[in-house]
């Protein structure tokens, strides 16, 4: 399935095409900062599926959508509600609140693979199956490798060479640079908060300017990385749901 992404935010462009590049059967042709770039790859190009923002300059998503013919099928990406009602007149397939999880982009392009329809949303399988939905990773700790379920994870933390992975019972110390289980890590699950904590974004019970609350226990936001944590944290998208 041939698809294009049309974005004025190049952050939302980049989230965008690392899921299209995770997912086997999608192939990207262009990723465009505005409408009228995208007409014209329309013209040239046979595109069955376009990720579309709505509101941009020029000329917005839904104006763009109603001059196509014919019109592909088309997931709307936006961090507007207001225009969920408009959207389903137009007949999209899909309707996603920003920031949008990579699950839930799944199950929108599954629907696009067949018409509009749920009924096989597992047909489609991630690229990488590390990084999407496998339910555990293997740390080497006490000489030997330990399955950590990414469902029991309440907290990653630094310690210089190490990582202290927090679990309801125990702690599981692996000799582990913290940046690569960021890399690693599922991003539209985990989020890391300062340099020397990552944490799962459900987990989160409570959260201020400066600190995050799991399992009781307080954890810093460091500054450098606060921006993006209250942006995540303050989304419109409940981070529970």
């Amino acid at each position: 399935m041939n698809c294009i992404i049309v974005d004025d935010e190049p952050l939302a462009r980049e989230v965008l095409e690392s899921f299209v590049g995770r997912i086997d059967g999608l192939d990207l042709l262009a990723s465009c900062d505005n409408a009228i770039k995208a007409f014209d790859i329309l013209k040239k190009e046979k595109v069955d599926l376009i990720f579309l923002d709505i509101q941009m300059p020029k000329l917005n998503g839904i104006d763009f959508l109603k001059v196509l013919d014919p019109i592909p099928n088309v997931i709307f990406t936006t961090a507007y509600r207001e225009y969920a009602i408009e959207s389903y007149e137009l007949n999209v397939v899909d309707y996603l609140l920003k920031p949008i999880s990579f699950q839930r982009f799944l199950m929108a392009v599954n629907k696009a693979m067949n018409g509009g329809s749920k009924e096989s949303e597992e047909q489609l399988t991630p690229i990488d199956e590390l990084r999407s939905d496998a339910p555990y990773i293997f740390l080497k700790a006490d000489r030997k490798m330990v399955k950590v379920y990414l469902k029991d994870i309440l907290y990653i933390e630094s310690l210089k060479d190490y990582v202290r992975i927090k679990l309801p019972q125990k702690d599981v110390i692996s000799l582990q640079k913290i940046s690569f289980l960021e890399q690693k890590l599922p991003e539209d699950c985990f989020i890391r908060i300062h340099r020397s904590f990552i944490v799962p974004i459900k987990k989160i019970e409570a959260f201020s300017n400066n600190v995050i609350e799991i399992g009781g226990t307080e954890l810093p936001i460091g500054r450098n990385y606060k921006e993006k944590v209250l942006e995540v944290l303050n989304s419109d998208t409940s981070i529970l749901g």
